[in-house]
């Protein structure tokens, strides 16, 4: 072999700055291997969320509901004349209290007038054909007597005082048909009350039984409401309303529900209630403003704080905790009603069972929660 030939054994590695042993670089790297690990194992390893728990207790739940009214009068009287004419004199007007008896208007009697002077007349001719009838009538009895007349003369004679006799009868009772509707001429008060409506003017020509007054007769009065069908059914039979007046919620009172309409009317989709009020307070007239308050037929309930509610998919729903494993689930739940603060359960809730009522916000199905406290 020549001696000019070059070795080609590898050559030792050079010393350097950069150059490192792999001892070293596994030393260096693994800190942060060991720090990777740690916060996994504090991830799963968190602190369950702090809540606070209700336990779920039936309860008989009676809302109490409050709506507007009026006060209104028991009684409504609708004033006619009983003959038709001119009106000739109008004495009262709406809002004005009358007396029994009191005249509210009068129209022109002339005719009647007539009328009267002209039954008069009849009945004195009748009575003169009567007179003059039984006249002939005794005369022709005491000739029958005496045997100075035919029978047949007596009984015309007796037939013809009868006939005079029925006809004063008729007189006399036109004469008191016409002294009546000159009465009629006077439009009285049938009962103490309030003028509330007006339809005529002095000079108007009224016929017989057209409407002219309404007055509403004094005594008790009555609350009268336009409620929601649901509230009436909702609401025990006969229940006490308690009345306040709006303008001042010192005058009370206590009433009955006395009438319910048996048709909701279409234009509101109401109900018309009416409110009995015995002994009705002086600071309550008519057309005053009033808060009526009633209790709804009790029905068995949840009552839950607000921020227990939640939602899922758009229905209510509440966190339920697992007594064993405190963990959470959510459960469907139908709200009754919503109430200052609170919601009113009636359906998907058992007694016993633990409602979160405080950092629902936070939880998630299946989470492992801590109670706050004891359940409430």
């Amino acid at each position: 072999m020549s001696r000019n030939a070059t070795s080609s054994a590898p050559q030792p590695p050079t010393s350097g700055l950069f150059s490192f042993s792999p001892i070293l670089l596994a030393c260096a790297i693994a800190p942060f291997i060991l720090a990777g690990c740690q916060k996994q194992e504090a991830a799963a390893k968190k602190l369950p969320i702090m809540v606070r728990t209700k336990t779920v207790a039936m309860a008989d739940y009676a809302p109490r509901t409050s709506l507007t009214g009026v006060i209104a009068a028991r009684t409504l009287n609708n004033l006619s004349f009983r003959v038709g004419g001119r009106v000739a004199e109008r004495l009262v007007d709406v809002g004005q209290h009358v007396d029994k008896d009191a005249v509210l208007a009068r129209i022109d009697p002339q005719e009647q007038e007539s009328d009267l002077r002209s039954a008069q007349a009849d009945l004195d001719a009748a009575q003169a054909q009567l007179t003059q009838a039984a006249a002939t009538f005794e005369r022709q009895k005491t000739l029958l007597a005496q045997g100075f007349t035919t029978r047949r003369d007596y009984d015309a004679a007796d037939q013809a005082q009868k006939v005079a006799q029925g006809s004063v009868d008729q007189a006399q009772s036109a004469l008191s048909n016409a002294r009546e509707n000159l009465s009629f001429t006077e439009l009285k008060a049938g009962a103490a009350g309030v003028i509330t409506a007006r339809q005529v003017e002095a000079g108007q020509v009224v016929q017989a039984a057209q409407t002219v007054f309404t007055v509403a007769e004094d005594g008790d009065r009555d609350a009268v409401f336009n409620v929601q069908e649901t509230l009436v059914a909702k609401t025990a039979p006969s229940p006490s309303v308690t009345i306040t007046l709006l303008a001042d919620p010192q005058v009370k009172a206590l009433g009955k529900v006395r009438e319910v309409s048996p048709a909701v009317d279409p234009a509101s989709g109401s109900v018309r209630v009416k409110v009995g009020i015995a002994d009705t307070p002086e600071g309550m007239p008519l057309g005053a403003t009033v808060i009526g308050s009633v209790n709804a037929r009790p029905a068995k309930a949840v009552i839950l704080p607000w921020q227990a509610l939640t939602s899922i998919e758009g229905e209510p729903a509440v966190w339920i905790v697992d007594p064993s494993t405190k963990a959470v689930a959510t459960a469907l739940v139908n709200v009754l009603a919503f109430d200052s603060g609170v919601v009113v359960v009636d359906k998907g809730l058992e007694a016993g069972q633990s409602v979160v009522t405080a950092g629902g916000q936070l939880l998630s199905p299946g989470q492992a929660v801590e109670i706050s406290g004891a359940a409430q």
